[in-house]
């Protein structure tokens, strides 16, 4: 057997549930696939090992590898020698669809939470939508059905002492108005409970878990997320203008839906252009997060 069919052998998940379904198995395989853990042109475990694994009959096996086949994830899958990973076409144009953040995020961070270091770098106006797709790894984790080895998550935030651009009143006012007040405390909740959430992972499974935020001296007009070194995720803030009542004064604001901000899904691998955005992305967010940023506080004080 080889190293590589080792390494993906020995990662029996524990608390697996019993009789699972050929359709149980071919989800984690995919998962594992996308996620890069299995990689283009790597010859899988054999059906045999895979039944030991997942604790099935080789016939269950044989069915979940046709399906991922049809899906073509797999190549040369047969009774005989093991079946390898697909070399990803060109992806079509459905395939690289932009989605909302909220319907795109979350698949994507599932995803990439089925490997053994699980790396999150993420730039954005506050940390909402992270923390909304990162819930269900989370409670994958807490049910016993998923294990990472090691989970990194970075995450860069505007400084609460700017003027931010957006959001900010129609006519204008400072980092001590009421608009700024309402996202310095976004900003800071939201970033409480995902290093809070993902923390508690340390002491409740005996994950290596490491989470940071640094500031930034501008309002970011995109948002970034990168994903195990081989994803990118990419949106636009677009801002509109709206009206909405803080404390008792009504204000409008020039302001960005992040959630609903179109992402945009890029893949190393998947051609030259993909790849050469993910490693440009990479450099960008490491250069950022090693110069001009700065420690974040997200306590409420001054």
């Amino acid at each position: 057997m080889s190293t590589d069919q080792a390494s993906v052998n020995d990662r029996k998940r524990p608390g697996m549930p019993p009789h699972r379904s050929h359709r149980d198995v071919a989800d984690e395989l995919r998962a594992r696939i996308r996620s890069g853990l299995l990689r283009p042109g790597q010859r899988m475990p054999t059906q045999a090992e895979l039944a030991s694994e997942f604790g099935v009959e080789r016939g269950a096996v044989r069915q979940a590898l046709r399906i991922l086949q049809s899906e073509h994830l797999l190549a040369n899958v047969s009774k005989g020698s093991p079946a390898t990973v697909a070399t990803p076409a060109a992806p079509s144009r459905d395939a690289v669809r932009p989605q909302p953040t909220m319907v795109g995020l979350a698949p994507r961070i599932a995803a990439a939470f089925h490997a053994p270091h699980v790396e999150i770098d993420a730039l954005c106006l506050t940390s909402i939508s992270l923390t909304m797709a990162i819930g269900e790894p989370l409670r994958q984790i807490h049910a016993g059905r998923l294990k990472p080895a090691k989970v990194h998550v970075r995450v860069l935030l505007p400084s609460r002492d700017i003027d931010l651009a957006f959001p900010a009143p129609v006519g204008g006012g400072g980092a001590d108005g009421p608009v700024h007040r309402r996202w310095l405390d976004q900003r800071n909740a939201q970033g409480q409970v995902l290093r809070h959430n993902l923390l508690t992972l340390r002491g409740t499974h005996g994950i290596d878990v490491q989470v940071e935020f640094r500031a930034l001296p501008f309002t970011p007009p995109v948002k970034l997320y990168l994903l195990n070194g081989s994803e990118a995720l990419f949106a636009y803030y677009t801002l509109t203008k709206r009206g909405e009542e803080i404390g008792q004064e009504y204000l409008e604001m020039w302001d960005a839906q992040g959630t609903q901000s179109m992402l945009f899904p890029f893949r190393q691998g998947d051609g030259l252009r993909d790849t050469t955005f993910v490693e440009q992305s990479h450099l960008w967010f490491n250069a950022l997060w090693n110069t001009i940023s700065r420690d974040l506080r997200l306590n409420p004080g001054p």
